[in-house]
């Protein structure tokens, strides 16, 4: 208890020091929220997404999961998707990754952790798509990093073909996806060079961004 009690003081310390410069901060929050991104990231408590790009509540919409998926059958993901996108309007959906993700090193190990297993499936199918592409990674931590990066360019298309994405772009709305990863090692995050904003050019972007991460 004495742990749980530690967080609702720093809880309450974070919301006088955001009134001390801001008295009409939280008020404002309050009445609505309008931001520009969706970010679909690792539930990995490393990986804080606002925290990373030094926003504050109010600016981004945030889905994670286990090793950041983007399957068509997961509900939860789609309805975070159709809500940033159809009624928050967000402009960009980011999604991030970071080298030396647990989830894929599962996966990439064929490790049999329980229920988890189902879910890594996905990173498995990434896995056996661009085996002789990792097959040419020696070195263990290096090839699992490269799948961390060929992780996130596949869930960009991934993405991109949901229907929900793919209707935006056909009423003329402003959406482009991008592909990100973030280094644990050294805090920093780095575009993958994969950012689609129209149907037509996703095959192409696509090709580009796993030719620049052979």
């Amino acid at each position: 208890m004495k742990d749980l009690n530690r967080l609702l003081e720093q809880n309450r310390a974070w919301a006088e020091n955001i009134k001390a410069n801001d008295p009409d901060f939280f008020p404002t929050l309050a009445k609505q929220q309008s931001p520009q991104y969706l970010w679909i990231g690792c539930a990995d408590s490393r990986v804080p997404a606002t925290q990373l790009v030094g926003m504050v509540p109010g600016e981004m919409f945030v889905h994670r999961n286990v090793a950041n998926v983007v399957d068509h059958t997961d509900f939860n993901c789609l309805s975070v998707m159709q809500y940033a996108v159809d009624v928050l309007k967000v402009e960009h959906i980011i999604v991030c990754g970071h080298h030396g993700c647990g989830g894929v090193k599962a996966a990439m190990d064929n490790l049999q952790l329980g229920l988890i297993d189902n879910w890594l499936r996905h990173v498995q199918d990434v896995l056996h798509e661009h085996e002789s592409l990792l097959a040419d990674v020696k070195d263990e931590n290096k090839r699992l990093d490269r799948l961390c990066e060929l992780n996130v360019i596949e869930q960009v298309a991934n993405v991109s073909r949901t229907t929900i994405v793919q209707s935006a772009w056909q009423r003329g709305q402003d959406v482009v996806v991008h592909g990100w990863i973030y280094g644990l090692e050294n805090g920093l995050l780095r575009d993958l060079g994969v950012s689609v904003d129209n149907a037509e050019s996703l095959a192409d972007v696509y090709d580009s961004a796993i030719s620049n991460a052979s």
